[in-house]
């Protein structure tokens, strides 16, 4: 019988024996085309084919997360699969012990005690117990708590190495710090400034003797091999989210990393494909749906209308000529559509998010038009984009969750993913998009549970002309099948501009 004999290489590869032949068909098997490769000038250029190769057929090693697809392959060719123990790193399959925390962790949330609901609880003991895992659990189901309990029960349990939490973004960093800091705000023993260190754009100074550091990943992953073998724990948050190249530069680095967990709200057109993340951190594990959250009241209702924006026909034959780059500029700048936009704004109760794509010829004429309208009122305005200051943008996402009646004009780089406002009660989608990840982490922003339910207006374009459809009326059709997908309910309005 053919054979592929195993053995852990270190905590990120697998090394298989196997004859030739098998290596060529694994070789096969675990590769993919990247998505967009047809436009990348390596495969334009005929340099490349478009496919990246997991299986390295040179050092003869894959992933480790990929282990169980291995097994799958195996047993679907009648191959016999064998396991060598390593003397460093131990066996293939992890050993799953009953979890102890030692030190329980006094937990808190805004210095009211609280619970860990039970699907984090799950997760958490998944994760640990696998060693290596893929959270799928969707946006506002409290992932920053599994990660802090994850992170606690790793000092507790080994105090020899550090643990390395990864985040896209600058502003994740802080927030992340921000709640561990409020999670252990009457923790007498765990003090987030004496076990934490923040690294973004420029703030890493000397050595760093903190057991845990959190991360943008675009800060780490060209430093040496060698600053990664401090790590015994490595969790990437919104791993999705990771360009490939530079999420595959720190995993592989860290070699030392025994547990490995990512979290992610979905997979769906990832910029990283799931065979990598799954490779690098470990099988997908589903934690719980956004459905089931709203259905058992932990999350608020969402109330979703999608506003039909119907333009006047001379707009419509006009558009019908250009190219989507084009029709994209022509909707972000037309006067009457900012118009509507601001005047829905200012027409809701409570706090309102209102979401842009493009700073210069959207983000800002909008707050432009929304600060001359609000002129004289008590209302608060608020604005983020990618040039606003990071302590900026934590101290506007703190006042807002003090204000019941504000006004924020934020990117959607800024404030789509990850951060955390509590008391938001309207969402306004300005920019047109049909990403899943970027609806589903929009919408996530209105989740957290307040005094009301939260109202989602999806504005969406209709320039058909005759029967040829506009572009992002296209994208607002991609949004409904979202909404069905998630069997969120949605309502549709016609409104002449």
């Amino acid at each position: 019988m053919d054979q592929l004999i195993i053995t852990k290489k270190n905590e990120t590869f697998l090394f298989i024996e196997t004859d030739p032949g098998i290596e060529m068909e694994l070789t096969e098997h675990f590769c993919f085309f990247v998505p967009g490769y047809k436009f990348m000038p390596a495969y334009r250029n005929k340099y490349w084919d478009g496919k990246i190769r997991l299986f390295d057929t040179r050092k003869k090693t894959l992933y480790v997360g990929l282990y169980k697809y291995l097994k799958q392959f195996a047993a679907e060719r009648g191959y016999e699969v064998l396991t060598n123990d390593s003397a460093q790193y131990g066996t293939v399959e992890p050993e799953k012990l009953p979890l102890d925390f030692g030190r329980a962790p006094v937990l808190t949330s805004n210095q009211v005690p609280i619970t860990p609901r039970d699907y984090q609880l799950d997760a958490l003991e998944h994760a640990l117990q696998n060693e290596k895992s893929l959270l799928l659990s969707p946006t506002a189901s409290g992932k920053s708590l599994i990660i802090y309990l994850a992170m606690r029960w790793y000092i507790e349990n080994d105090p020899s190495m550090k643990i390395l939490i990864v985040v896209p973004t600058i502003s994740l960093v802080e927030q992340m710090y921000s709640d561990f800091d409020d999670y252990s705000s009457t923790d007498e023993w765990f003090h987030a400034d004496e076990w934490c260190r923040k690294i973004h754009g420029g703030t890493e100074k000397g050595n760093i003797f903190e057991r845990c550091v959190i991360s943008t990943w675009q800060s780490i992953y060209k430093k040496p091999a060698t600053w990664f073998q401090h790590f015994g724990m490595v969790i990437g948050d919104e791993a999705h989210q990771f360009k490939a190249k530079s999420l595959t530069a720190i995993m592989e680095k860290c070699t030392e990393a025994k547990y490995r967990m990512g979290t992610t709200g979905t997979l769906d057109g990832t910029q990283t494909h799931q065979l990598v993340l799954e490779g690098l951190f470990g099988p997908v594990h589903k934690v719980t749906t956004t459905k089931d959250l709203i259905d058992s009241n932990q999350l608020a209702k969402l109330d979703i209308k999608m506003l039909l924006l119907k333009y006047k026909e001379e707009h419509c034959k006009e558009i019908s000529k250009l190219k989507y780059q084009e029709e994209l500029d022509f909707i972000v700048r037309y006067t009457p559509r900012n118009n509507f936009i601001s005047n829905l704004a200012i027409d809701q109760d409570g706090n309102t998010l209102i979401l842009f794509n493009y700073v210069e010829k959207h983000g800002k004429p909008l707050h432009s038009i929304l600060n001359e309208k609000l002129k004289g009122k008590k209302r608060k305005l608020f604005y983020v984009s990618g040039e606003t200051d990071v302590d900026t943008r934590e101290s506007v996402r703190s006042i807002t969750e003090k204000e019941n009646d504000a006004i924020i004009v934020a990117s959607l780089g800024t404030f789509s993913t990850g951060i955390n406002i509590r008391n938001l009660h309207n969402i306004i989608f300005a920019s047109p998009s049909k990403s899943q990840i970027r609806v589903l982490q929009s919408i996530g922003r209105g989740l957290r549970k307040s005094d009301r339910d939260t109202q989602v207006f999806d504005i969406a374009d209709d320039l058909h002309w005759k029967t040829k459809k506009n572009y992002t009326l296209d994208h607002a059709a991609e949004r409904i099948k979202i909404y069905s997908k998630e069997k969120f309910d949605y309502e549709l309005f016609e409104i002449n501009i």
